[in-house]
């Protein structure tokens, strides 16, 4: 099919496919297409009757379930862009990221109330607070005027018709700030038609699929997971925030809900190598296994590829800012001597690249470089940063060119090998994580004088961060002090892993922090959990 915009996808589906089931929520419910369609009418009806017009945003705070798809669904058919925020992130972190962008409503979980930004902040236009109290917990965002989404779906309000364009701004997911404050990237319609109708194209998905949700909403790989779904009335399962970290418990969970389509971060799938007893289940059904955030170590690779021998892996790589735009398919047998990573391989069909130099000169194929990215899937700016937004992109053969930060080189047969990245800015867990960020927080610790952070790679591959630090007084926090004040000041993912106290931190004849000797001062690896 030919989609003018996203809900397309779900409107075509629910009419070929009314009584067929489309999501399966962490509670054990189920929705099927044609349902789902008509609450994501009714909620974009009651968003409209509010004030909410084309090229709002409204934000979305909740956990994965059914509600938080209709709320997806039924913001874009309201003409709406969606802003998912991370549910259990510390409040102030997401009432930033609401206030930021200036939400005219928000679909929020009943126990986020704090995350709703003062109405009296300079700009803000909130008019609309839905709430949802989930099966599992019951609670109330405290707020005056707050409607229940059970409400919404019993006015039955019509859905609106206004005109629709591709170019219409869809979601704004927020990544890592090298500022301290979240960046959101603006993706279209466009933007992710063109990815998800690539997906259709190399992977043909069918109404007999089952895909695993495991990406939070507010992370870009549940792009292809929600919407390559909905468009081919597949089956949706999604996945709870703790099951996605329980390997065991994931382990099963593939197998007992017979998925055939799995999309997650490397580090995920070393997980299940490493404590999910994989050899205990039945994966027959599982026919493709697509990883994509960061660097999957082979001896990994190799030992899941032999677990699930009938899947066909892929290497997907692209940024927040141009979704997927090189892929690489796996040999169906890792040879045993191999021990470097995978390329990232070759252009998806939507997308054009240059290798360019520090001066935006294009380098000799197969020298190194960095990576510059064009096409229809590529995102339209950072919200309300003008100056952010001109200076990732360069302009050449009369297009933009997204500059994506990683160093790359060709090969004639692999397509373009990583090499690294030139800045402070990371990837773990397939999230990218500016350390200034964390830097930042930690200075708003009362006893410390100093924060340094570093990140390093232990032999396995797995990105440890590493914050150093020096106190006021020579009072020294504990570690759980630490870990208990980067809790609240930073989500999970960007925490540090080791804390390592100095006298001072040392510094460059320019007195700049010297990083490298702290990368020398680095402790020697232990031994990294299996926590995600």
């Amino acid at each position: 099919m030919i989609a003018r915009y996203l809900p397309d996808y779900l409107e075509s589906s629910a009419a070929e496919y009314p009584d067929k089931v489309a999501v399966f929520d962490p509670s054990g419910r189920t929705i099927t297409y044609g349902l789902l369609n008509q609450q994501a009418d009714a909620l974009a009806g009651f968003l409209c009757a509010r004030g909410v017009k084309r090229g709002d945003r409204v934000g979305v705070v909740l956990p994965k379930s059914i509600e938080a798809v209709v709320a997806l669904f039924g913001i874009l058919k309201a003409g709406a862009a969606y802003v998912p925020v991370d549910y259990s992130a510390p409040a102030k972190r997401g009432q930033r990221i609401l206030g930021d962008c200036r939400v005219r409503a928000v679909v929020i979980d009943g126990r986020c109330g704090e995350m709703i930004p003062p109405a009296d902040e300079p700009g803000m236009a909130l008019s609309t607070i839905i709430t949802v109290d989930l099966p599992t917990h019951q609670g109330s965002s405290g707020r005056a005027g707050a409607t229940t989404l059970a409400a919404v779906f019993e006015a039955k309000l019509a859905p609106p018709r206004h005109p629709r364009s591709r170019s219409d701004l869809a979601y704004i997911l927020y990544t890592s700030g090298s500022t301290g404050m979240p960046k959101g990237v603006m993706l279209t319609h466009e933007n992710a038609l063109s990815f998800v109708d690539w997906c259709s194209d190399v992977f043909e998905p069918s109404a007999a699929d089952r895909f695993s949700s495991h990406a939070p909403f507010h992370f870009d790989l549940s792009i292809l997971d929600i919407y390559l779904c909905v468009k081919h009335a597949a089956e949706l399962h999604l996945l709870s925030e703790e099951l996605g970290k329980n390997p065991k418990e994931l382990a099963e969970f593939i197998a007992a809900r017979q998925l055939t389509i799995w999309y997650s971060t490397p580090s995920i799938l070393t997980l299940l190598v490493q404590f999910g007893h994989l050899d205990k289940y039945d994966y027959q059904r599982l026919r493709l296994v697509l990883f994509a955030g960061e660097v999957f170590p082979v001896k990994h690779l190799r030992t899941v590829q032999r677990q699930w021998p009938g899947a066909t892996f892929y290497n997907l790589y692209g940024p927040t800012e141009t979704n997927v735009c090189t892929f690489a398919r796996i040999p169906a047998n890792i040879p045993d001597a191999r021990d470097a990573p995978y390329p990232i391989g070759h252009l998806c069909e939507h997308c054009h690249a240059m290798v360019l130099d520090n001066d935006h000169v294009e380098v000799p194929r197969g020298n190194e470089g960095l990576l510059y990215i064009s096409g229809n899937s590529v995102f339209s700016g950072y919200w309300n940063r003008p100056a952010d937004t001109a200076n990732a992109f360069v302009v050449r053969r009369g297009a933009r060119w997204y500059n994506t930060g990683d160093v790359v080189r060709w090969d004639p047969q692999d397509g373009f090998v990583y090499i690294g990245r030139n800045d402070r800015m990371v990837k773990r867990r397939g999230y990218r994580i500016e350390l200034g960020e964390i830097e930042r927080a930690l200075y708003l610790h009362p006893n410390l004088r100093e924060a340094a952070v570093v990140s390093v790679a232990d032999g396995g591959m797995v990105l440890e961060i590493i914050a150093f630090l020096s106190c006021q007084d020579g009072e020294k926090p504990s570690i759980i002090e630490l870990k208990t004040f980067c809790k609240a000041k930073l989500p999970a993912y960007m925490s540090p892993d080791r804390f390592v106290v100095l006298d001072r931190l040392p510094r460059t004849s320019t007195d700049k922090v010297d990083y490298q000797t702290l990368n020398s001062l680095v402790p020697p690896s232990i031994t990294v959990s299996a926590r995600a």
